[in-house]
């Protein structure tokens, strides 16, 4: 009997420009990964959650183009986007890609010519097959990812101690600002801190900014 392959469960699949960190302004494919650990998606239980300030729904297959796909499926699926045809960077992203993401997946992109960047809260250990590696922690999380490409903390946030995350082995260091329901607030407050500690940059969500998905 054939080994049943094993799916992925995908929330959406969207080509835009990415909008945060070092790659910000780059087109891109997203592979967006229903599920996370730090929340339930809920908004029920957003509250008891260890990342409060989530704004994305990974919850579902219900985004445009997603689904339970194959590695190849998914490749076939990406291919139909016409107007990604020649865009080869693909952002993983979540939820918590790390979740579902496997060799096998990262195998059939780097097969098909994909660059692949991984944007991951940090909870688990990253496959060091992946091209660029993005790590958000969350303050209350277990934090064991503690190396990669570049460090993008949310800020501000409670009993937050950047001077613990500073010295970590990344190549770029980024603060983005937390959304706020009074506008400017938490920019203000992360460009001070930028300024006062150079060795941090600012991310700004640049996709909302200019209201693009």
């Amino acid at each position: 009997m054939k080994k049943e392959e094993k799916k992925y469960i995908i929330k959406e699949i969207f080509y835009s420009i990415q909008g945060e960190g070092y790659h910000s302004g780059r087109p891109a494919i997203f592979v967006r990964f229903a599920g996370c650990n730090l929340w339930s998606g809920k908004e029920s239980n957003r509250q008891n959650a260890i990342c409060k300030f989530c704004d994305t729904d990974f919850v579902g297959t219900d985004g445009i183009n997603g689904g339970e796909y194959t590695a190849e499926d998914l490749i076939q699926k990406i291919k139909t986007i016409k107007a990604a045809s020649k865009c080869k960077f693909i952002v993983l992203t979540g939820g918590e890609p790390l979740l579902q993401l496997d060799k096998n997946l990262i195998d059939t992109f780097h097969d098909n010519n994909y660059f692949l960047a991984l944007e991951t809260n940090g909870t688990h250990n990253i496959i060091e097959e992946i091209d660029w590696v993005t790590v958000s922690p969350k303050i209350g999380s277990k934090f064991i990812q503690k190396s990669g490409d570049e460090l993008k903390v949310v800020f501000p946030q409670e009993k937050l101690d950047l001077s613990e995350f500073s010295n970590l082995d990344f190549k770029h260091f980024y603060l983005q600002p937390k959304e706020e329901k009074v506008p400017n607030i938490n920019i203000r407050k992360t460009l001070d801190y930028c300024l006062e500690n150079p060795k941090w940059k600012l991310s700004l969500q640049v996709h909302k900014i200019l209201d693009i998905q």
